[in-house]
């Protein structure tokens, strides 16, 4: 094959990308898009691009477990090798549209590129005996946390601590269901038109969409592309997981609100936060973000869904945010607080094999930190929403629970209660814990998983 069509290729891309998330810890997403665009793909081959870098991403663990038989020394091969092996495997067995002798031929072509004639005879020999036996069953696997592991593809050390969290049955089905692709979901923006008409809509563009079964203003898209779309260059609709989008809802927003959304970027929350205020009537949201570039994405984001007017951003650490604003000036304050991201592992499933156990303990002081500084900003009778996308009790519950054994004069608001939201939202009760939190796991429906825990400040404790 010649030089130029190697590197064009869909499967010489998959490879470079998955060998970028396990070399460099880059992420999946944001390869993707870079690459689709960067190669001007065709619809048909981002799609086999996203399949095959998530897919593999996805069944890491599955596959070199199942590669061991034909593998003498894996970790003496060069790391695009071992990813070599994998996407070939992956789409053998997993994938049923392509020719095995597709698979063989691109993996032979892209050894001798990147490598030399005896790593492509390597490489097509152990893929001739996938080809023959398959690859080695996970299931046979004796230990039943390694077969969960395996099987899954999640690491043990977060097998062991969803176990101990949920039960063995939850914790297989939260684990198994990260390997299911991941839906698209949009947020409408525009809360005048209705999801009917936004469905209606989106068919004469000929993209298919249902109704969320957890958010009023989210729909699941099946099919087309959403952001080629009149709704979303317009501004009507924008991109956002189901569960985050419950988020805004907790601040029982009025137009007139000072809000301070503290950890904002890239801004999603932030601009359906927006969406309830009316600058006329003097309400606004302050989102403040550490790095600059995000506080760009946020403003990019205030501009295509026209709420500029709504919306000051500020470069700032929310520790310090005591630093810019005077105690008590804000009716809603939103922490959707740094976290591990174990909510998300469907979505980016290379968190799971670089998060740490001592990274979630740093991280549960981080969000005690930013809860502290903020407090002292919020109005008697104000709202603090806590918010993360992770799923793990560490960073959820004994975060609140620290915070609220610190601020006697913080209370939760129960997510039953008639006061939580607007009465014509109902959250389905199996997403509410007996404290009043919500926790939404990724099995539940097939959603990010998420946290929300709402809060509000009374006068007890205050002299």
């Amino acid at each position: 094959m010649a030089k130029n069509k190697i590197i064009h290729s869909v499967r010489y891309l998959a490879n470079e990308i998955l060998e970028a998330i396990e070399s460099e810890g880059a992420y999946s997403n944001i390869l993707l898009n870079k690459m689709i665009d960067q190669h001007k793909l065709s619809e048909k081959d981002a799609g086999l691009l996203t399949e095959l870098v998530y897919g593999v991403t996805q069944r890491k663990l599955t596959l070199d477990y199942g590669l061991t038989p034909y593998v003498r020394s894996p970790k003496k091969l060069e790391s695009w090798v071992r990813n070599l092996l994998r996407l070939s495997a992956y789409q053998m067995v997993y994938l049923d549209k392509i020719p095995d002798h597709a698979i063989l031929y691109d993996a032979v072509e892209i050894a001798k590129f990147k490598g030399h004639t005896g790593i492509s005879k390597l490489v097509n020999g152990i893929l001739r005996n996938v080809q023959r036996n398959g690859l080695k069953d996970w299931k046979e696997i004796t230990d039943p946390i390694e077969r969960m592991s395996i099987g899954s593809s999640v690491p043990v050390w977060i097998i062991k601590k969803l176990i101990n969290q949920l039960g063995n049955e939850k914790a297989e089905s939260l684990a198994h269901s990260l390997q299911i692709a991941p839906y698209l979901s949009i947020r409408i923006q525009d809360r005048t038109v209705s999801i009917d008409e936004v469905r209606q809509r989106l068919l004469e563009d000929h993209i298919k969409a249902e109704a969320s079964p957890i958010s009023p203003y989210g729909l699941r898209v099946h099919s087309g592309r959403v952001v080629k779309s009149e709704l979303f260059k317009n501004g009507i609709i924008t991109i956002q997981d189901e569960s985050s989008q419950l988020v805004a809802l907790f601040g029982s927003l009025k137009p007139t609100d000072k809000v301070l959304d503290a950890c904002a970027a890239p801004g999603g929350k932030t601009v359906h936060i927006a969406s309830f205020l009316d600058k006329a009537v003097e309400g606004e949201v302050h989102a403040l973000d550490i790095h600059e570039h995000k506080i760009k994405l946020i403003e990019e984001n205030t501009k295509r869904l026209h709420v500029t007017d709504e919306v000051i951003t500020h470069l700032l650490d929310a520790k310090k945010s005591s630093e810019r604003f005077d105690p008590k000036s804000f009716d809603v304050i939103f922490v959707d607080a740094p976290c591990s991201g174990m909510g998300l592992m469907r979505r980016k499933p290379e968190i799971k094999y670089s998060l740490k156990d001592t990274d979630i303990h740093e991280l549960q002081k981080q969000q005690q930190e930013i809860l502290n500084a903020v407090e002292p900003l919020l109005k008697t009778d104000g709202r603090l929403i806590y918010s993360t996308c992770t799923i793990v009790q560490e960073e959820n519950q004994e975060t609140v629970q620290t915070f609220l054994k610190e601020h006697p004069n913080m209370k939760v608001i129960p997510a039953d209660s008639k006061s939580a939201f607007s009465p014509e939202i109902e959250l389905p009760s199996t997403v509410i814990t007996p404290e009043g939190y919500v926790e939404i796991y990724p099995d539940d429906f097939g959603t990010d998983g998420f946290f929300i825990c709402a809060m509000e400040k009374t006068t007890r404790g205050e002299e």
